[in-house]
């Protein structure tokens, strides 16, 4: 009988051994990308001053260039350096996503005696989603989000799975700061895998996001008061099973 029991329960581990090594997967493949993303977002963040100078015409940022800062900003934050000879299929979809995008918009970044060009991080965060959803044809898909009272566009705002772990997980003082949540979960009906990373307001942030609250920012939005190292925003990954 104790030998049945052992051989049952040796059984019970070797079937969960590849379940529990595609989450690991799935887990890391949603770090690398959504760190990705944010490494790319802060190469037109830094650059934000630059893009919007009058005087200047070709700002230096083609897609080829910001891929390559993009690297570089993913490396100094995760410690690892990308094996760019060895690609996953998701990684190369979000490279390219991010070289097309600044292709697509040189005329603008580099229009001469053009100050305030409108091409900020979360419009760069935005085209860069839309067009790496697309690239993944459904298997996958990223969206910048944040806490209801600071989506600015109507396209960002969370849905209440992303609700629900923005305001009871992340905005509680006992959460870890910086600590991503994951969960198989159902997505109009069917199993996905999601994966959350929360975003804190840095000083860059604040020029448009921070105070005195309502004061119109460079783009006429109205600023939501925020203060640095505050929960400001989330990136959200689905991977569909």
């Amino acid at each position: 009988m104790n030998l049945n029991r052992f051989l049952c329960s040796l059984l019970g581990i070797f079937m969960m051994v590849p379940t529990l090594s595609y989450a690991l997967s799935e887990d890391n493949i949603s770090e690398e990308l959504t760190s990705l993303y944010r490494a790319a977002r802060k190469v037109v963040s830094v650059n934000q001053g630059h893009i919007n100078k009058i005087d200047i015409g070709d700002k230096g940022l083609s897609g080829e260039v910001v891929v390559a800062k993009a690297l570089d900003n993913y490396t100094q934050a995760t410690g690892n350096v990308l094996d760019i000879d060895n690609l996953s299929s998701a990684q190369t979809a979000m490279l390219d996503a991010v070289s097309e995008v600044m292709e697509q918009n040189q005329d603008l970044i580099n229009e001469q005696g053009v100050g305030f060009k409108g091409f900020l991080p979360a419009i760069f965060a935005r085209q860069l989603a839309t067009t790496f959803n697309g690239k993944m044809s459904g298997k996958m898909k990223i969206k910048l989000t944040a806490p209801k009272k600071y989506v600015r566009n109507r396209s960002n705002r969370p849905d209440k799975w992303e609700h629900n772990i923005i305001e009871n997980m992340f905005k509680q003082s006992t959460y870890p700061k910086g600590q991503p949540f994951s969960e198989i979960s159902a997505v109009k009906g069917k199993s996905a895998y999601r994966f959350i990373l929360p975003e804190y307001y840095g000083q860059s942030c604040l020029a448009c996001h921070g105070g005195p609250k309502g004061e119109r920012d460079i783009s006429g939005g109205k600023k939501e008061g925020g203060v640095l190292g505050e929960l400001g925003g989330a990136i959200s990954l689905i991977i569909y099973q």
